[in-house]
C-alpha cells in the first residue's frame, strides 16, 4: 500500500538522510491531495486507467536481483567502448563501472541513491526541484515519495565526456520507480543513453518514473531512451530538459513496450541561444496504448526547437500523440517546428494526432504538421513486382519509415537494436 508508513520504511531501507526522507513526505503529502486521473480531465481524454490496481501493486522496497537477465542488457550499443554503465534490477545496482579516464575528468556517475548520499549538495540542488517537480501531477507527486533507483550523471564546467555512459534499468518484480537526473554545467558536453526493460509476466506490472536533464549554457547533451517493456507494463513518466543560452538538447526515444503508456515529455528553452530537438519512434501491436504529451516550451527569444515522431500501429493498437508549441510574449525571434507522422499496418489500429500552437509573441517561425496513413499499396506492388516477397516488401517500407528517425541515433548498436525490434514486430502482421 502507498502509505506514509510505507515512505519511511522506503527510506529507511536505503539508509537516506534525513532531508530526502523529508522530500518524499512532502511529495507524498501533496499525492494525498490528488485523485487518479480520469478521462474528465483533458491531458487524459484519450487515456482511461480505471483498470489499474495501484493498491495492489504498491511500492517497490525489496526488489528481485535473483532473476537471470536477457543478454541484451548488458550488450554494448556503442561504437566506443562505454565510459560507464550501470545494470540495475528493481532499484538495485547488479554492476557498475566507470572508467579512469571519467573519474580524472570530474564526472560523476553513479545510481542516484549512491548520489542522495556522496553527493548531498547537488542532489539538493536539482532533484526534482528544476525539472520535474512533485507537483507536476499525480504519477509525479507519487513518484516524488517512492523513487527508486535510477542514476546520477554530472558533467563539470567546460568537461566533454572523453566516452558516453549507459545505463540499464530491468524490472523484475513488476513495479519501479527509477529516476535519471543528468546535469551538464556550462560549456559541458556529454553522450547518456538509458534502457529499460522486463519481460512480459502475470498481472499487472508499474513503472512510474521521471527524467530530469539539464543542460547549462553552452553545453550539450545527447540523451537516448529505448524502451521494451512487456507487454503488461503500465508506465507512467515526466520527463523534462531544461536548456540554457547557447545549450543543445538532442533527445531521442524508442518505443516499443507496454501495455499501456502515458508520458509527459517536456523541452524548455529557458535562454537565448537555446536549441533542442525531440526524435521519437514507436510501434505498437495487439492492444497496446501509447499517449505520448509533448510541450516544447519557447521562454526565451531566439531559441530553436524541431520535433519529430514517427509511430507504426497494427492489430488493435492505439496511439495519442498531443503536442504543443507553446512561445512566450517576449520569446521572440522563436523559431519551432512539430510534426507527428503515422503509418497503419491494419484496419484496426488506429492514431491520433494532435498538434497545437500557443503564441504570445509577434515575430517567430512556428508550424506544424501531422498525418495518418496506410502502407501505399503502389509501393508495395512496385517492390513485389521487382520479385520481392510480400513479407520483405512491407519490411522496406516500414524500415523506411522510420528512416529518418534512425538516422538522429548516433550509435549504429542503438539503430541495430531498433530495427530488429521492428524487424520482429512487422513479422508477426504477415505470420
Amino acid at each position: 500500500m502507498f502509505t506514509q508508513e510505507a515512505v519511511r520504511k522506503l527510506s529507511a531501507h536505503l539508509g537516506e538522510p534525513d532531508w530526502m526522507l523529508q522530500k518524499r513526505l512532502d511529495a507524498f503529502a501533496l499525492f494525498e491531495q490528488m485523485s487518479l486521473p480520469t478521462i474528465e480531465e483533458e491531458a487524459w481524454r484519450r487515456t482511461n486507467i480505471r483498470r489499474l490496481k495501484l493498491d495492489k501493486i504498491g511500492p517497490s522496497v525489496n526488489g528481485d536481483g535473483s532473476k537471470e537477465l536477457p543478454s541484451r542488457v548488458r550488450s554494448q550499443l556503442t561504437e566506443t567502448p562505454a565510459g560507464g554503465e550501470i545494470v540495475q534490477v528493481d532499484g538495485d545496482t547488479l554492476s557498475y563501472t566507470i572508467s579512469d579516464e571519467l573519474k580524472a575528468q570530474g564526472v560523476i556517475y553513479c545510481d542516484m541513491s549512491t548520489a542522495v548520499n556522496e553527493h548531498p549538495e547537488l542532489v539538493q540542488k536539482y532533484f526534482m526541484n528544476q525539472a520535474v517537480p512533485a507537483s507536476d501531477g499525480y504519477f509525479a507527486a507519487l513518484h516524488g515519495a517512492f523513487w527508486r533507483g535510477g542514476s546520477f550523471l554530472y558533467v563539470p564546467r567546460n568537461v566533454q565526456m572523453a566516452a558516453p555512459v549507459h545505463t540499464s534499468l530491468w524490472n523484475a518484480s513488476g513495479k519501479t520507480f527509477t529516476h535519471t537526473l543528468v546535469v551538464l554545467e556550462t560549456g559541458a558536453e556529454a553522450v547518456f543513453s538509458d534502457e529499460y526493460g522486463s519481460e512480459t509476466g502475470k498481472g499487472q506490472y508499474l513503472h512510474n518514473g521521471a527524467v530530469e536533464l539539464i543542460v547549462g549554457d553552452n553545453a550539450s547533451l545527447t540523451y537516448v531512451s529505448i524502451q521494451e517493456f512487456g507487454d503488461n507494463m503500465w508506465q507512467f513518466t515526466h520527463e523534462r530538459g531544461r536548456v540554457g543560452r547557447d545549450g543543445k538538447l538532442d533527445w531521442i526515444m524508442s518505443i516499443m513496450g507496454t501495455g499501456l503508456m502515458k508520458a509527459f515529455q517536456t523541452m524548455e528553452l529557458d535562454q537565448p541561444g537555446g536549441w533542442g530537438r525531440m526524435s521519437g519512434l514507436f510501434f505498437g501491436d495487439k492492444r497496446q496504448h501509447f499517449d505520448l504529451d509533448t510541450q516544447q516550451n519557447h521562454n526565451a527569444p531566439n531559441t530553436d526547437s524541431d520535433l519529430l515522431y514517427k509511430g507504426a500501429m497494427k492489430h488493435q493498437a492505439r496511439s495519442v500523440w498531443q503536442g504543443m508549441i507553446k512561445s512566450k510574449k517576449e520569446a521572440q525571434k522563436t523559431n519551432g517546428f512539430q510534426a507527428n507522422r503515422n503509418l497503419l499496418l491494419e484496419s484496426t489500429a488506429r492514431a491520433d494526432s494532435i498538434p497545437g500552437l500557443e503564441i504570445e509573441a509577434d515575430d517567430v517561425a512556428c508550424t506544424h504538421a501531422s498525418t495518418v496513413g496506410k502502407v501505399d499499396e503502389e509501393e508495395l506492388f512496385y517492390l513485389m513486382s521487382r520479385g520481392i516477397p510480400r513479407e520483405l516488401a512491407l519490411r522496406i517500407i516500414v524500415q523506411g519509415f522510420f528512416d529518418p528517425i534512425m538516422q538522429r541515433i548516433p550509435f549504429e548498436g542503438v539503430q541495430q537494436r531498433i530495427a530488429e525490434q521492428v524487424i520482429e514486430k512487422v513479422g508477426s502482421l504477415v505470420e
